[in-house]
């Protein structure tokens, strides 16, 4: 999973809750393998961090 923050529609006041904000800053993309989505899955449902808010833009065709 390649994570854009650049790319995200709901970038802005909601990045504070987001999983990459949080652990990491805010960086302009970011690239999560499997295990690691399972492990910040594990931990937001744990309640230990938010959970990733990235919604990515639509692009129209």
């Amino acid at each position: 999973m390649i994570i854009d923050c650049d790319t995200c529609e709901v970038r802005g006041n909601a990045c504070k809750e987001c999983v990459i904000t949080v652990l990491l800053g805010a960086p302009p993309t970011v690239e999560l393998d499997d295990s690691e989505r399972s492990a910040i899955d594990a931990l937001a449902g744990a309640g230990l961090v938010p959970r990733l808010r990235l919604i990515p833009i639509e692009k129209s065709a």
